[in-house]
Parts: structure tokens; sequence; C-alpha cells
């Protein structure tokens, strides 16, 4: 990632309240991705937050970014967007039965099978 203009975060970034074990580990994010997010989501957060100002050219589009996200170029800008789906965006939650039972009407006896020989 030293192609980037993109500023260093002052102290690496966590988040322990979505992430605890890491964002690796969570198998919602590669080992690079988790890098990115470590090295450069402290100015990311400092960035969206308002707290920093884009000193630069890349830093500015990112802010473009996180008011229209569909004009995503980088992988820094794609990696945040992915972590603030994830970490804000409600969680996917799949259960192994459904809410909908089968209608009454549906026959599953054993005459049912042979009726049909």
């Amino acid at each position: 990632m030293s192609d980037t203009q993109f500023r260093h975060g002052k102290k690496r970034f966590y988040d322990n309240s979505k992430f605890p074990r890491g964002f690796a580990k969570s198998g919602d994010f590669t080992l690079a991705e988790e890098e990115i997010l470590m090295l450069y989501g402290d100015t990311m957060a400092g960035l969206e937050s308002g707290e920093l100002s884009p000193e630069n050219s890349e830093e500015k589009h990112f802010v473009k970014v996180i008011e229209n996200p569909g004009k995503a170029k980088t992988k820094l800008e794609r990696v945040w967007l992915k972590y603030t789906q994830l970490a804000r965006g409600r969680k996917r939650f799949h259960t192994l039965n459904g809410r909908n039972k089968p209608d009454a009407s549906e026959d599953y006896s054993d005459d049912a099978v042979l009726e049909e020989d």
C-alpha cells in the first residue's frame, strides 16, 4: 500500500465492540483488508467524522465516497465501505427452520403414495 498518498493513522484501528477477535478472524475480512483497516482506519474514521480534514486528492475523494458510495474506486474506499456496512448495518441471521407452515390441504400421508401405484 506504499503507492497511496493516504495518511497512516496515528494509532492502529480496532473495533472491539463489533469485531472483538479482530477483523480477519470475524470471517468477514481477508488478511489484506484487515491490514488496511488497522493501518488507515484511524485516519478514515477521523475523515468520516470530520475530526480530520483531507490533506490530498485521495483523502478528498474518500470524503466524497462517504457521501456517495457508488464512486468508490480504490481498495481503501471499498474496504471502509465494507467495514461500515458490517459494523453499522443489520447483521443477517439465518435460521434452520422457517416461519411458514405447510398447507393443511397438502397430504403427506402414506395413502397418497399408495394411490399413485
